[in-house]
């Protein structure tokens, strides 16, 4: 969607560009496709805050996302274009041909009144926008999103505004894709995926303009831990600005983990191990 300028009538509106809202509709969502959403403030059921700069925020509905498309065979018209609080993308209303209807996320290009459908098999014609199949009957080099890492889970990869990967090939009971990081992995040939990248993909060119807009989303301020003094940050202390120490100091979290070229991510033996190459470029150890 283009990006809307304003005119610099006021201080924040000189820095402020969104999104322009164009094609989405106005309506209120499908009473019967949400849900009401709680809002924890960051805390966990002991009352404590487990992730910071989290709280306040604008009223928000959950909208029931069908990441499974486990409705097959089924021809589906898509009735409407919406704007969804809960992520960057925007999802689309779409109606059946027995009346059920449900959200799906919008991929790029999609249209009201384009008709999507999700099946077993396929034809060469099938490879349109918007449509689902099995990665087996899918052709390599095929751009995708909403993508399964489990079969019949429900789509986990793929899915924020503009984003989409490649399908590499499909041998040897694998498939094989290209995450937008670059990362190369396998997943089960039976993983649904859907048809093009998803749409909004300016979303990340926006800029919010002033520190109010960022609080509607729900995110408060956040402190630097070189402003803070030593007592209540590693990094906090030094004579005016400053990385302190003899040496270059380490950049770390209030609890001293290290924040930069140090490895967070979960080890999970089932999911790493279907890596090949990961983003960096570096295979995962143990593998020549």
């Amino acid at each position: 969607m283009p990006i809307h300028s304003f005119r610099p009538l006021t201080p924040s509106g000189r820095f402020t560009s969104l999104n322009k809202d164009v094609g989405l509709s106005s309506k209120r969502p499908e009473r019967a496709l949400t849900e009401h959403k709680h809002k924890t403030g960051g805390r966990n059921v002991y009352g404590r805050v487990t992730s910071r700069h989290r709280g306040g925020g604008h009223k928000q509905l959950y909208r029931i996302i069908d990441f499974k498309r486990d409705l097959l065979d089924l021809p589906a018209k898509v009735q409407a274009l919406e704007y969804d609080p809960n992520r960057s993308a925007n999802i689309a209303l779409v109606a059946y041909a027995t009346g059920e209807k449900r959200y799906i996320l919008a991929p790029k290009g999609l249209k009201v009144g384009d008709s999507i459908f999700a099946s077993n098999k396929a034809t060469t014609n099938d490879f349109t926008v918007g449509n689902n199949f099995p990665l087996h009957l899918i052709p390599p080099s095929t751009r995708l999103h909403n993508v399964e890492l489990i079969p019949g889970r429900g789509a986990q990869i793929a899915r924020t505004a503009g984003t989409s990967l490649e399908l590499v090939a499909v041998e040897n009971g694998r498939a094989t894709l290209k995450m937008p990081s670059g990362e190369l992995r396998f997943v089960h040939p039976n993983c649904r995926a859907t048809i093009g990248e998803v749409g909004n993909g300016d979303h990340n060119q926006q800029s919010l303009g002033k520190a109010g807009r960022r609080r509607w989303l729900g995110v408060r301020p956040t402190v630097r831990g070189m402003a803070m003094n030593p007592v209540d940050h590693p990094n906090g202390g030094g004579q005016g600005k400053s990385k302190g120490g003899g040496g270059r100091q380490q950049l770390v979290s209030p609890w001293g983990q290290l924040a930069k070229g140090f490895p967070t991510r979960r080890r999970s033996k089932i999911s790493n191990s279907q890596i090949i190459v990961h983003h960096n470029g570096r295979k995962p150890r143990g593998k020549k």
